[in-house]
């Protein structure tokens, strides 16, 4: 056995069994959104005549193909691909970094992984470990996708499901690499996810200004080496083959990095100080150590609210006189019974700014979790042991990613409105109105730092549940009483013709208080987390 992959099975059942809720949720995630969708289709696009009318409408609007990409057949199957694919992808490349960052840079900040590697551990084991750990997620996403879809086509099926697992496993890899060159997890997290983005803009970018999705721009993003796959459309199996030759080079990339550093060292190293600025408070801290991290998903926030408003016109000529389409819009966006084009404009940007929000959920349970993080590193106990009570360490913390969770949906409002051309301020409200479900999930997470910091990585699941059913629940048409289990649900869908009730929006925003009172009161009584 080579001695530099010695223990690598150990680290494996370890990570397996530390990602034994995070995964599997994340696996289900990914396969529903696809899974969820054939059904909803056949109903909305029911005919030859619809569906025909569908490839016309999307050959001449690039705003909907910068979304979602060119159609490619028109069976349920090439729609469920086109509609589902690229988000698909995207979500595995989330999953796959979160994964390797997890098992890699996270283990050496806390100092694990250097306690770990006096045992009998390899040098390459850890790493390997965490990329067998990101393609056991992958390949259970994608054999669940093949199996889900194989009625429909088992070719079509394995295509799909092969090619979402395969854009897992690059961004994997190119996790791998980022977690060698950074000095945090949080900023290897960063990088990977920065590169995510980039794809997803690329791909976008050329799809927008090429119906058959030809553009240079498209063949540069693995997300538009998927779309390219063409599951259930003439296939293209050779695609498959960039996606294994390009993580072949990231992995060989991360494996030459891996073996030139030590454990715990970095290739971009942190800047040596001075500080500037003033640290003067637990406050100020925190800020310093989340304001990139802000900065990053304020700028994207913008930039998606920009995308998703000007699409606002074309989403409602793809919608036309579709009833089932404008039932699913209006359920997930409000003002359900009523008619013409400018309450579906209104319904089409309430379900953005639902969205937009639900991913908004996400930042917050970072940040949060951002307190664990420093008390696993060994960070917290050196601040608290001088003059900073708990309160004030996490009060700083918490400050910002609830302060933070309101900066970027106010930036996804402004770029709405910006977007739409129409009504800022509607935008705007629109987006702040869902903040109180936003900071309750928030809130939870706080609570599970405080009280079981070992099941903190649980909030995760919470998020991922609430974007679930939001994203897929309407169009599976699922009971109320089940959507009802997310906050979101329960806030008015804005903008529209209805005066909200402001109930909804005190009571969330109690709740929220009274999970952070218990959550600091359960931080103060515990022991710091060894």
């Amino acid at each position: 056995m080579n001695t530099q992959l010695a223990g690598t099975g150990a680290l494996l059942r370890l990570a397996l069994r530390r990602d034994r809720v995070m995964a599997p949720v994340w696996i289900l995630v990914v396969a529903m959104l696809v899974l969820s969708l054939p059904g909803s289709l056949e109903s909305v696009y029911g005919t030859a005549a619809e569906r025909e009318r569908l490839l016309a409408t999307m050959a001449t609007n690039g705003s909907l193909r910068a979304l979602y990409g060119p159609v490619f057949g028109d069976s349920t199957g090439a729609l469920t691909a086109w509609r589902g694919g690229v988000f698909a992808g995207l979500l595995a490349g989330v999953m796959s970094l979160v994964i390797v960052v997890r098992h890699t840079r996270e283990e050496e900040e806390s100092g694990r992984q250097e306690l770990l590697s006096a045992a009998m551990v390899g040098r390459r084991a850890p790493l390997t470990a965490a990329l067998l750990a990101a393609l056991t997620a992958n390949a259970a996403a994608a054999l669940l996708v093949t199996a889900g879809l194989a009625g429909r086509g088992a070719a079509g099926a394995l295509a799909l499901g092969l090619g979402i697992g395969a854009t897992g496993m690059l961004f994997a890899a190119l996790a791998a690499i980022a977690a060698q060159l950074a000095e945090s997890a949080r900023l290897a997290k960063g990088l990977t996810g920065a590169f995510i983005g980039a794809a997803f803009v690329l791909r976008a970018a050329g799809d927008a200004g090429a119906p058959d999705g030809g553009s240079a721009l498209t063949w540069v993003s693995p997300l538009g080496w998927l779309e390219h796959v063409r599951a259930f459309a003439t296939e293209r199996w050779w695609v498959l083959a960039l996606f294994a030759a390009a993580s072949a080079a990231q992995l060989a990339a991360a494996y030459a990095l891996a073996a030139r550093r030590d454990v715990g060292m970095s290739f971009l190293a942190a800047r040596p100080g001075p500080a500037r600025g003033r640290l003067g408070s637990a406050g100020a801290l925190a800020w310093r150590l989340q304001r990139g991290t802000l900065l990053g998903w304020s700028l994207g926030f913008l930039a998606a609210g920009v995308v998703f408003g000007g699409m606002t016109d074309g989403a409602t000529e793809l919608v036309g006189d579709n009833a089932r389409t404008r039932e699913i819009i209006e359920r997930m966006g409000g003002q359900a019974g009523q008619a013409g084009q400018g309450v579906l404009a209104d319904a089409f940007l309430a379900t953005m700014a639902g969205m937009l929000a639900m991913v908004a959920a996400l930042y917050i349970v970072s940040a949060v979790l951002r307190l664990s993080a420093e008390e696993s590193g060994q960070r917290a106990e050196p601040l608290l042991a001088n003059a900073v009570g708990r309160l004030r360490w996490a009060g700083g913390h918490l400050a910002v990613a609830f302060g933070g969770s309101a900066l970027i949906l106010l930036l996804a409002g402004l770029g709405l409105g910006i977007g739409h051309g129409e009504d800022i301020g509607g935008a705007v409200t629109a987006t702040l109105g869902q903040l109180p479900a936003v900071w309750v999930i928030g809130a939870l997470a706080g609570l599970l730092h405080g009280a079981a910091p070992r099941f903190a990585v649980g909030a995760w699941a919470v998020a991922g549940a609430a974007l679930a059913l939001g994203w897929v629940g309407p169009a599976l048409n699922l009971p109320q009483t089940v959507l009802d289990l997310s906050p979101f649900a329960h806030l008015p869908k804005l903008p529209g013709g209805q005066d909200p009730s402001w109930a909804p929006f005190v009571v969330l925003t109690a709740l929220a208080a009274a999970l952070l009172a218990g959550a600091l009161t359960a931080l103060r009584r515990r022991d710091l987390a060894a």
